[in-house]
């Protein structure tokens, strides 16, 4: 029935397992209705595509369950429920179908349907943030007194940044959107997807490099208040680099196109945090790096090719 409906497409069967174990991480901190959310959004993004695929006679891709899953978990745990809906059908219907389906959108569609909410409905977003639980071992741990009424970058924008601990941070317990928060996950399904060459590491590390070298450099320079440390675990930048950055279908082919693109998505992002009126600015920068995705990758060099070596023969042999 499934092989019916789906385009069998294995490298986004690995995408979707760690986000799944990003959901089930995700539930734990805020209860079931991130788990209703996100099968919402799954099925409402499953059955978009279907409309739009069924009149071309095509099958529906298993990037569009990526797509779900990672708007679902860039949103706000407690976000209303036709919000999430209104996001999902614009991401996969306006991010995607309208261009000619997989393979031919310009732009990620799980950003466009994120940045679109965020735009629509601001003040409803921002009303949408919900403490995490916290496990007693945890407190125990490393301490741990009350989680903020605020985000991390909302605290560090209005200086008060000393109240924030790097380990709760790090685990996930704080204030954000229901994928973002655990950095240690994270990190795992970066290291996995691109030990499985599932994403490209090169997207990976220059999108995050280029955020960590400018929060650095506006902090040292007193441009930014922004502690670097504490900046790169707040806000959905690792999460961005990981998921997002790495779109294959959104993001050049050349290894030196990737390079620029990182530096373009990291630097935009870093660039809105510190001077703009968004405390957050990872959508934009995957945004105007998808607008400039084709025109990189035109005139960026492209991969040196190896030399195969040509077998020895009788004739090229040296006489023993």
């Amino acid at each position: 029935m499934l092989g019916k409906l789906f385009q069998k497409q294995l490298i986004m069967r690995r995408v979707i397992g760690v986000l799944l174990l990003l959901l089930v991480f995700a539930t734990f901190l805020y209860g079931w209705r991130v788990l209703a959310i996100n099968a919402l959004v799954l099925a409402l993004g499953i059955l978009t595509e279907w409309l739009f695929e069924r009149a071309r006679g095509k099958k529906v891709s298993e990037a569009v369950i990526v797509t779900s899953l990672l708007f679902g978990l860039s949103l706000p745990p407690l976000v209303p429920f036709w919000i999430a809906a209104v996001g999902i059908v614009f991401a996969v219907a306006v991010g995607k179908a309208v261009f000619g389906g997989f393979g031919r959108n310009i732009f990620n569609p799980a950003i466009t349907g994120r940045l679109f909410v965020y735009i629509s409905f601001p003040t409803l977003m921002q009303r949408s943030w919900m403490a995490p639980r916290v496990p007693e071992f945890f407190t125990n741990l490393v301490g741990f007194d009350a989680v903020t009424s605020a985000t991390p970058l909302d605290i560090m924008r209005t200086g008060g940044q000393e109240a924030l601990n790097f380990w709760h941070l790090f685990f996930g317990f704080r204030l954000g959107t229901a994928g973002e928060s655990a950095i240690w996950l994270i990190l795992i399904a970066g290291i996995y997807l691109s030990v499985t060459k599932t994403a490209q590491w090169r997207l990976i590390v220059s999108t995050f490099l280029t955020a960590a070298a400018l929060h650095v450099i506006f902090f040292v320079t007193g441009l930014s208040d922004l502690a670097p440390h504490l900046a790169l675990v707040s806000g959905s930048i690792l999460f961005v680099s990981v998921f997002m950055a790495t779109d294959p279908v959104s993001a050049p082919n050349k290894p030196a196109g990737q390079w620029l693109y990182g530096f373009i998505i990291g630097g935009t992002t870093v660039l809105i945090r510190t001077f703009a009126g968004f405390p957050e600015g990872t959508s934009f920068g995957v945004l105007l790096g998808n607008t400039f995705a084709g025109l990189i990758d035109e005139i960026m060099p492209a991969a040196k090719k190896k030399k195969k070596k040509k077998p020895a023969t009788a004739a090229t042999k040296e006489p023993s």
